[in-house]
């Protein structure tokens, strides 16, 4: 079971982070303001790292990446693209971001207690990811 259980939270923390690496690239170029711009940048680089070794640690297990959902995909395009819209770009994006790092946070967290025989290392990168929800959500609040 530990096995299963270490591919399966791993497989979600790995579509966690793409989620959060696609929603950034469909708002980096619609940003205004320098500072916002550059903590897109920084979470996003911080996120491609993450999905690196996670990446990493799939191959060990001789198994595939895991997309975000289809559904979950387009959700997120619709309301970025519709909000978006509107004007007062670099709120609406902070805005947008904050709610997804919240969703990340909550989501990641379901997955460590449904997947709780993972091992402690793989646990470990799923907490990497919900410090570096954490955190981005903080670093957005001045643009609310």
């Amino acid at each position: 079971m530990s096995n299963e259980d270490t591919i399966g939270l791993l497989k979600e923390c790995d579509a966690g982070v793409k989620m959060g690496i696609e929603s950034v690239e469909m708002v980096l170029d619609k940003v205004n303001a320098e500072q916002l711009f550059s903590i897109l940048e920084k979470y996003l680089d911080d996120n491609k790292k993450l999905e690196n070794k996670i990446n990493f640690e799939l191959n060990k297990f001789k198994d595939n990446e895991k997309d975000p959902s289809s559904i979950a995909k387009s959700m997120s395009w619709l309301k970025i693209n519709f909000k978006l819209v509107k004007g007062e770009h670099d709120k609406v994006i902070a805005d947008l971001m904050t709610d997804g790092c919240n969703m990340g946070i909550k989501s990641i967290s379901k997955y460590l207690n449904q997947y709780s025989s993972a091992m402690k290392d793989i646990k470990g990168l799923c907490y990497d990811l919900i410090e570096i929800q954490e955190k981005f959500a903080k670093d957005l609040r001045k643009f609310l």
